[in-house]
């Protein structure tokens, strides 16, 4: 909801980026859920693999906001795509679109080791696509409880 308040802010319409696939009744009712809180005036775009086209496809100016980098990752992760390529293709059409743009991950690296090579894997990827994403970032928020704090 920060991330929807933020883009909100700015004159609309806003695009919403949604990386989610509904692979079953639950995450269907999560994804009913999130467009119905959404207010008229965003346009919702579905990017579960192609975020970068997808991105780089949005009208000049039109605020961004995408939901959420690590399912899209493991997306990418389960489609077997090379997520490096992935990750510099999505920080090149970042960087091109003249857009404010909100990207929403969920922080994966603060927990103990993962004790099997996948969740290791994801782990490392999102911590890596964070990274990279941050250091060019204008601002950076990290979210804990509903609260935010600005770390960059």
């Amino acid at each position: 909801r920060h991330a929807e308040a933020s883009i909100e802010a700015l004159p609309g319409p806003w695009t919403y980026i949604a990386t989610a696939q509904a692979y079953d009744d639950e995450m269907r009712e999560r994804i009913a859920e999130h467009r119905s809180r959404r207010p008229s005036g965003w346009q919702t775009v579905d990017a579960p693999l192609d975020l970068a086209g997808v991105i780089a496809a949005q009208p000049e100016g039109r605020p961004i906001l995408v939901d959420c980098l690590t399912l899209w990752l493991t997306n990418l992760i389960l489609a077997e795509r090379d997520t490096t390529a992935a990750r510099e293709a999505l920080i090149a059409a970042c960087e091109r679109v003249s857009a404010p743009i909100v990207l929403v991950g969920n922080e994966v690296g603060l927990g103990i080791v993962p004790e099997n090579a996948l969740a290791r894997r994801f782990r490392d990827e999102a911590g890596r696509l964070h990274q990279a994403l941050a250091a060019r970032a204008a601002s950076v928020v990290f979210m804990v409880a509903g609260l935010s704090m600005r770390v960059k």
